[in-house]
C-alpha cells in the first residue's frame, strides 16, 4: 500500500518536493479527507471538490505566505487550510472553537484577508498592491474569483481601476458556471454583441448562401463552421473583455490538469501586467452526488457518503414558511414579483420561480443592483418581493435608502438568516440589521415569532403602502402550525401581551419571545411573576404597549437577537426620554459582540441570550431592586 501523502504536508513548502503524479495522489486523499469531514460537519463542498488541484498548483508555483493569496468567495479554501498547518484542526472544522468556514486572519499567516462576502478580493488585491509599491516589496498578490464572484458590481469597478493602475497582479478566475445556484446575466451571454452586429450578420448570410449552392457538400460545410464558430467565439470573447479592463489573457485551463495549471501559472508569475488566468473547474468534481447537484452540497448538512443522502430529516425553519407563503399567493395575485441575488433555494424561492418564472427574477451575486432593480418594478405599478440574507442585505445600504425608502415605495424585504447564525462565523451574523434598518425613513420593520406569524406578516405587507422589512432566523420553527388554508391580517403596528405579571416585565421580538416564555416559567417557580410582551413591530413601535410595560412593572427587559447597538432596546430607551420617563428600571438583553462560529444554542448561551442566563440576571436584578426600596 502506498504511504499517504497528506500527512506530511505541513506548509506548502512541501509541495514543492512533489512530483506531479504525487501532487495527483495528494488531490485524491485531499478529496476523501473534505467528504469525510463535511459529511459529519456539514459545509461548503462542491465548491471546494472543484478547486483541489487549482489550489495546490496556486501553493506549488507561489510563495506564501510572502506572496499573497485572496480567496473570493473564500468558503472555496479548505484545500487552502489543510495544507497550510490546519490539518489537526480540520476536524473541528464550523464548530465552536474550531477552524471557519472561510479564510480568517486569526487563524493563520496563510490566510491575508477574513472574507466571508463575494466580489471584493480584486479590489483588496489591489490595494495589497500598491501598498506593496509604496512599501518597497516584491512579492506576489493573487486574487482567487469563483462561485460567481466575478458577477458583482465591485468586482468590475476593481477590474477597471486594475486597469487604469496597471499593477502586476494575478486575478484567477475559477469559472464552475456556479454562484450558489448557477450563473445568470450577461457575463454568461457576452456574445450577443458580436452576433447582432450588421458586418457579422452580412458575413453570415453571405456565407449561408454560398454553401446552399452546393446542397450535399454545403449542409456538411455549414454544420462545421457553427462547430468551429462556436470554439473560435468561447476561445476569444474572454480575451477580449479582459483585455479591454487591461489584463493579459490566460486560458481557459482545465482545471483539474494539475501540469497544465503549473505551467500556466508560471507563466503568469513572469508578467509585468495585470493578469487574468481563466480556469474551469466542475463543482462537486470527484463526488458524483455533488457533481449531480452542485447546488445542494453547495453548502451541505451532514450527509452519508454512500448515498449523498441527508443523515436526518430536516425540521421546517422560517425559510419553509416563506416558500410555501409565496407559492400559495403567487396563485392569488398577479401583481408580484420575486427578486433573488444568486440565493433562489437559499432564501426560498426556488418553488416560486419554478412555478411562476415569468414572475421571477435572479440578479446574480448583485445586492446593490437587485434593491435598485426593485425600485423600478415598483416605479412601474409592481409589488416586489426581495429574498434576501441578513448579512448581505448590508450591501445595499445606500440603495435601500436612496432608491426605496426616501420614495416610500411599496416593495418587501424577507431577511432571512436574521440573528445569530449557525457554523459560518463573523461574516454571516445577522446581527446588524435592526439596528441599520431602524433608521431608514418609511420603513416598517416586522419581527415574527413563529411560522404562523411569519405567514401573516407576509400576507399584511402586502397589503401596506409603503417599504415592509420582515426579518427571521435561520432555525426550526418553535412548532408547525401554519397552514396555508388561510391567512390573518396583523393590526399595524401592534403588539400582544402574552402573560401578565407585576414584578417584571419582558418586551421581546421575534423569536426571543419563545425564550421569554421560558424565562417567564423559570420565575414562576420562584415566585416571581413576569409579564410577557410579543411587540411584533420595531417600526412603527407599539409606544401604547411599550408604556403599557414600563409603568406595571418594577423591572422592564428588552429582549432582542440583534446588537444592542441602535436596536429594539435603544427604540424603547429613545421613546422613554421622549416621555420624560426614567430608563434606570430598564434592562437591554442583546448581543454586544458579533457571535463566531457554534451552534445556534451556544451562540445564544455564550451571548446570555439563553433563558437560564436570562432568568438570572432579572432575579438578581429584581433583589437588588428589592433591597434598594427597603433602604
Amino acid at each position: 500500500m502506498n504511504e499517504k501523502i497528506l500527512p506530511r504536508i505541513q506548509s506548502p513548502d512541501d509541495l514543492k518536493k512533489l512530483s506531479i503524479p504525487q501532487l495527483e495522489s495528494l488531490a485524491r486523499e485531499i478529496r476523501e479527507r473534505i467528504i469525510e469531514q463535511v459529511s459529519h460537519s456539514g459545509g461548503h463542498l462542491s465548491s471546494n471538490l472543484g478547486v483541489v488541484e487549482l489550489t495546490l498548483a496556486i501553493h506549488y508555483v507561489f510563495q506564501a505566505p510572502s506572496d499573497c493569496i485572496l480567496w473570493d468567495v473564500s468558503h472555496q479554501s479548505y484545500t487552502h487550510k489543510l495544507i497550510t498547518g490546519r490539518k489537526e484542526e480540520f476536524e473541528k472544522l464550523r464548530e465552536a472553537d474550531g477552524l471557519s468556514g472561510f479564510t480568517s486572519r486569526e487563524e493563520s499567516v496563510y490566510d491575508v484577508s477574513s472574507m466571508g462576502h463575494s466580489s471584493v478580493a480584486l479590489s483588496q488585491a489591489l490595494g495589497l498592491r500598491a501598498a506593496r509599491d509604496l512599501m518597497g516589496q516584491n512579492h506576489k498578490i493573487v486574487a482567487v474569483m469563483g462561485d460567481g464572484s466575478l458577477t458583482g458590481g465591485v468586482a468590475f469597478e476593481a477590474l477597471n481601476n486594475a486597469g487604469l493602475l496597471k499593477k502586476d497582479l494575478i486575478l484567477i478566475l475559477n469559472d464552475n458556471e456556479h454562484s450558489i445556484s448557477r450563473n445568470v446575466g450577461a457575463m454568461a451571454k457576452n456574445l450577443a454583441r458580436l452576433r447582432v452586429s450588421r458586418r457579422y450578420q452580412s458575413l453570415k448570410k453571405m456565407t449561408t448562401a454560398f454553401f446552399r449552392k452546393f446542397p450535399k457538400f454545403g449542409t456538411w460545410a455549414l454544420r462545421n463552421i457553427e462547430k468551429l464558430k462556436a470554439m473560435i467565439k468561447a476561445a476569444l470573447l474572454p480575451s477580449l473583455l479582459f483585455e479591454s479592463f487591461g489584463f493579459s489573457y490566460l486560458g481557459p485551463i482545465d482545471g483539474h490538469d494539475l501540469k497544465a495549471l503549473i505551467e500556466v501559472l508560471s507563466q503568469a508569475k513572469n508578467l509585468s501586467t495585470p493578469v487574468v488566468v481563466h480556469v474551469a473547474t466542475v463543482k462537486g468534481k470527484g463526488y458524483l452526488p455533488a457533481e449531480k447537484d452542485p447546488v445542494f452540497f453547495h453548502s451541505a448538512p451532514p450527509f452519508e457518503v454512500e448515498t449523498g443522502k441527508p443523515k436526518w430529516t430536516p425540521k421546517k425553519t422560517f425559510t419553509d414558511v416563506v416558500s410555501e407563503t409565496l407559492a400559495d399567493l403567487g396563485a392569488k395575485r398577479k401583481d408580484f414579483v420575486c427578486i433573488t441575488a444568486a440565493m433562489a433555494d437559499g432564501t426560498g424561492l426556488k418553488e416560486f420561480a419554478h412555478l411562476y418564472p415569468e414572475r421571477f427574477f435572479d440578479v446574480g451575486i448583485a445586492e446593490q443592483h437587485a434593491i435598485s432593480f426593485a425600485a423600478g418594478l415598483s416605479l412601474g405599478g409592481l409589488k416586489p418581493v426581495v429574498a434576501i440574507y441578513s448579512t448581505f442585505l448590508q450591501r445595499g445600504f445606500d440603495q435601500l435608502i436612496h432608491d426605496i425608502c426616501l420614495q416610500n415605495l411599496p416593495a418587501i424585504f424577507l431577511i432571512d438568516r436574521a440573528g445569530v447564525v449557525p457554523g459560518d462565523g463573523l461574516t454571516h451574523q445577522g446581527v446588524f440589521d435592526l439596528s441599520f434598518l431602524r433608521i431608514m425613513p418609511n420603513l416598517s420593520i416586522l419581527t415574527p415569532s413563529s411560522g404562523r406569524e411569519l405567514k401573516d406578516m407576509i400576507y399584511t405587507a402586502f397589503m401596506h403602502s409603503g417599504p415592509v422589512a420582515i426579518r427571521y432566523p435561520k432555525s426550526a420553527l418553535p412548532e408547525s402550525d401554519f397552514s396555508l388554508m388561510s391567512y390573518s391580517g396583523i393590526p399595524w403596528g401592534k403588539g400582544v401581551c402574552l402573560r401578565e405579571g407585576g414584578d417584571a416585565a419582558i418586551l421581546a421580538w421575534g423569536p426571543m419571545v419563545n425564550e421569554a416564555q421560558k424565562v417567564a416559567d423559570i420565575l414562576k417557580a420562584d415566585g416571581l411573576k413576569v409579564s410577557v410582551y410579543n411587540l411584533r413591530f420595531l417600526k412603527p413601535l407599539d409606544e401604547e404597549l411599550v408604556l403599557k410595560a414600563y409603568h406595571d412593572s418594577y423591572l422592564l427587559i428588552t429582549l432582542e437577537e440583534n446588537l444592542i447597538y441602535g436596536g429594539a432596546g435603544s427604540a424603547v430607551l429613545e421613546l422613554l426620554s421622549q416621555k420624560g420617563l426614567q430608563a434606570g428600571k430598564v434592562m437591554l438583553k442583546g448581543l454586544r459582540s458579533v457571535p463566531r462560529i457554534g451552534t445556534r444554542e451556544q451562540l445564544l448561551r455564550k451571548a446570555g441570550l439563553d433563558s437560564e442566563s436570562i432568568a438570572l440576571e432579572i432575579k438578581t436584578r429584581l433583589e437588588r431592586i428589592r433591597i434598594g426600596s427597603y433602604l
